[in-house]
């Protein structure tokens, strides 16, 4: 049997990385020494690992300074629109090597270091993952900066790891040792008020008393691939004015004053971590308007600085605003770019409240993310008086306004103006902040088609009543460059052999695979790839979590934020259910699986902490029974991240996408297990639909309600499937009956409680189809080259799913731009 390739002697290989010139090497390595010298003060005697991580990342950094600054000399020459993102997350995950595979370094890089006497990819697993975001939304944001191009700094989720089965959150600080990515600019420090009261004057309306934090801004350079242009993420941080004089200051004031310091700067301090969960605090709505505030500011800077944005002498200074500027609101947590931009135009820049609020509706647009009513924002009144008084009134007249136009259209009609008022009335009055966002851009999309459809058909329906022509769908995607080139070097090759390297930056091109559909070769590199990144993963697992696994058996794996919806309940009863099976025919052949779950829950979502403790209950019970052996293994993945998540991804043979039909929006890890060679089990939910278009349904494991019999509400009763269905009766005895807990039988009583009693998302429902639908999966395993020519389809349909794709749809249909594939001249050679 041949030795397998070391990953450097892989790296070394000629392939879509490119190969590494003496050249490149020589001067890798020097700069590299230069960096431990000279910005570390360090030499080999004394270094760390993570000393020379932060020389290499630096190394790296240089490479993008010069494309950086060039790129956007450009912008100021060419004076483009400009695009601006703002999320409250961006989850980027780690810089190092996506940042080598884009500028094309990365076998040169390895070259270099493995000269040097080290190993980059262990230099590359010191990297602190940039914990700035909960889950997919957070996510997304990070593939489209791949894909084209502010948020907060210093914000990090927290880490979740299991104790005892049960989740406890840990502060994640990704900035412990610094961030070789980032370049503080302090001369753009921008003031942000906040409290004070409203002086109205014939002159207009003045905010005033009001205390004042500083935006401090911070740039990460974000560059394309194997195009020199280096676009800019900017992330803001808190901090407090220096305009106190100490000597003026008693002890007491003083202490004072620093703990009010303190107070300011705790805005940018930690990320609140629910997703899908509303939950109302001052400090929240703080971070939303902070980050709204600066980069509103940022941006007319900016639009007043360039060659021609408003120095047209044709027309007034902001006519030309919406022709060089496009914001898009990643959900409705920068909702309040709205009425802050409304407040500059009308109470700074003294434009008229129409043309003003004309200006405001053609620049901003909103993604909706979700239609579970929890997670929709929906802030108190009384906060917005204390918090954000100009705001409010500003909102108030948006609403007026927006009420006249409704009443003139359908007179007489008082339940539709309650239903599409942005104030909803109640004890307290709170702020509809999707309505506000509805009625505040001039585009509003969902992100699958058949979140898109559910949206006009429910929460929008008024809207869309009155305005259809405003809605729109844009399909989620993800990078290729991360989430293949990446993580999955190995396919990344196979692929590249046979159809060329273009997919990397055009992903439709992966139809080419179906011309090879019955080429054994490609079905035996396809299948050894899948096993090796298997055996990886395996024996990661086994030193992390000192559990051996059979790496013959099927991954079968359920990652991503664990909530009711997503169904991690329905996955756990699947496993009781074989646990039972095996126990019950021991000697019976049973296709070995390996169940890996994987999620964090939000610190104060009770029901998703008893899911974790439920699933590492069983999987305690299940992989220390000598009868299962290895035929059946349970892993709950701890602090699950963007850098574990390249990892488990390649790995998967199953991707577990259940959650009930109507819930998911899109979706976008079902994306990345597509690309990455798993076949889906899932609902007809979210981009699962159009997955099973491109690959064809039969190429997925689709089983299930479908939405139309989830949203009606009527039928719905737990028990008769709990009476009807003795394989599902005796789960949920075993488990309210202390089974997997016997310490404590009472544990999972709220849970057994919940699914028979108060189950929103009718997990028995599709508990029959969903057993019935894993036997199917276990007879295609049975039968290797057939199930490798299924992954070989998907891969092949997943094209549509690049956040290319996705970006160029926002940029023609939304921003009114045509996405450019100029190469930016590269800063050594001559300019146009």
């Amino acid at each position: 049997m041949a030795t397998p390739l070391t990953d450097h002697e892989k790296r070394k290989q000629i392939s879509v990385r490119g190969i590494a010139g003496l050249g490149d090497v020589s001067e890798i390595k020097k700069s590299f020494n230069r960096h431990l010298h000279f910005t570390l003060v360090k030499d080999r005697n004394v270094a760390t690992p993570r000393d020379y991580y932060f020389a290499l990342a630096y190394t790296v950094r240089d490479h993008l300074v010069g494309r950086w600054i060039r790129t956007q000399q450009y912008y100021y020459e060419k004076d483009p629109k400009r695009i601006h993102y703002l999320s409250l997350e961006f989850y980027m995950g780690r810089t190092l090597q996506n940042t080598m595979i884009n500028l094309g370094l990365e076998t040169a890089c390895d070259e270099a270091i493995y000269q040097l006497g080290l190993d980059l990819e262990e230099l590359e697993e010191i990297e602190e993952d940039a914990g700035l975001g909960n889950g997919g939304l957070g996510r997304l944001a990070a593939c489209f900066l791949d894909s084209l191009f502010p948020g907060l700094h210093g914000f990090s989720g927290p880490g979740g790891k299991i104790s005892n089965g049960w989740q406890v959150e840990e502060a994640d600080d990704w900035l412990r040792y610094g961030n070789p990515w980032e370049k503080a600019r302090p001369e753009y420090m921008i003031p942000v008020h906040f409290y004070g009261h409203v002086q109205h004057s014939s002159e207009g309306a003045k905010w005033v008393d009001t205390q004042v934090v500083l935006a401090m801004p911070y740039d990460t350079p974000v560059p394309g691939y194997k195009n020199n242009t280096v676009n800019t993420m900017r992330l803001w941080s808190a901090k407090a004015p220096n305009d106190f004089n100490l000597q003026e200051f008693n002890v007491g004031d003083y202490i004072e004053a620093v703990l009010d310091r303190n107070l300011a700067e705790n805005i940018s301090r930690v990320l609140y971590p629910n997703d899908n969960f509303f939950e109302g605090k001052e400090l929240r709505l703080k971070q939303e308007y902070f980050v709204v505030a600066a980069t509103l500011q940022d941006i007319i800077r900016r639009f007043r600085s360039s060659k021609f944005g408003c120095r047209d002498p044709v027309r007034t200074s902001f006519e030309t605003f919406p022709e060089k500027v496009a914001i898009q609101l990643n959900d409705t947590h920068p909702a309040l770019a709205i009425p802050e931009l409304m407040r500059i135009l009308v109470d700074v820049e003294k434009l008229e409240w129409d043309k003003a609020w004309e200006v405001t509706v053609q620049t901003c647009a909103y993604t909706n993310h979700t239609v579970l009513p929890e997670a929709l924002e929906r802030w108190p009144i009384y906060m917005f008086e204390k918090l954000l008084p100009r705001h409010l009134e500003i909102i108030y007249e948006i609403n007026h306004r927006h009420l006249e136009k409704i009443a003139a259209l359908y007179p007489g009609d008082s339940d539709r103006l309650r239903r599409m008022s942005l104030i909803e009335e109640g004890d307290p009055k709170r702020v509809n902040m999707a309505h506000l966002c509805v009625v505040g851009t001039h585009a509003v999309n969902g992100v699958a088609q058949i979140h898109s459809d559910i949206v006009k058909a429910t929460v929008f329906k008024d809207f869309c009543d009155v305005e259809p022509e405003k809605f729109q769908n844009k399909t989620n995607g993800i990078t290729p460059r991360r989430w293949l080139l990446l993580c999955n070097p190995g396919l990344a090759d196979i692929i590249a052999e046979k159809i060329g390297e273009d997919f990397i930056t055009d992903l439709f091109q992966l139809k080419k695979l179906l011309d090879f559909i019955d080429n054994d070769a490609l079905i035996h590199d396809v299948a050894k790839v899948k096993q090796e990144n298997k055996q990886k993963f395996a024996a990661y697992l086994e030193e992390e979590y000192k559990v051996k696994i059979n790496p013959e058996s099927i991954f079968d794996i359920h990652v991503k934020r664990i909530h009711e919806y997503k169904r991690q309940l329905l996955n756990c009863l699947h496993v009781i259910t074989v646990y039972n099976r095996i126990k019950k025919d021991p000697n019976k052949h049973f296709v070995p699986r390996t169940v890996i779950i994987g999620g964090k829950a939000a610190p104060g979502y009770h029901m998703a902490k008893m899911i974790i403790k439920l699933i590492t209950s069983v999987g305690h019970v299940v992989n220390n029974d000598p009868v299962v052996g290895d035929r059946l293994k349970v892993i709950f993945l701890e602090n699950y991240r963007v850098s574990l998540a390249e990892k488990v991804i390649p790995a998967a043979d199953l991707s577990e996408q259940i959650s009930t039909a109507g819930t998911e929006a899109s979706g976008t890890g079902n994306m990345k297990f597509m690309l990455n060679g798993a076949l889906t089990i899932g609902t007809m939910d979210g981009a699962n639909v159009e997955m099973a278009e491109e690959a064809g349904e039969e190429n997925l494991f689709i089983f299930g309600m479908r939405v139309e019999r989830w949203m009606d509400k009527r039928w719905y009763n737990a028990s008769e499937y709990y009476q009807r269905l003795p394989e599902l009766r005796q789960a949920i005895e075993q488990i309210r009956g202390g089974y997997f807990n016997p310490k404590e039988p009472e544990l999972f009583k709220d849970v057994v409680n919940m699914l028979l009693n108060h189950d929103r998302f009718k997990v028995f429902a599709d508990y029959e189809a969903y057993i019935s639908c894993q036997e199917k999966v276990n007879e295609l395993y049975k039968n290797p080259k057939e199930w490798t020519r299924t992954v070989i389809r998907n891969i092949a349909g997943s094209g549509k799913f690049s956040s290319d794709r996705t970006i160029s749809e926002y940029a023609r249909e939304i921003w009114g731009v045509e996405p450019s594939d100029v190469k930016i001249p590269p800063p050594n050679e001559p300019r146009e």
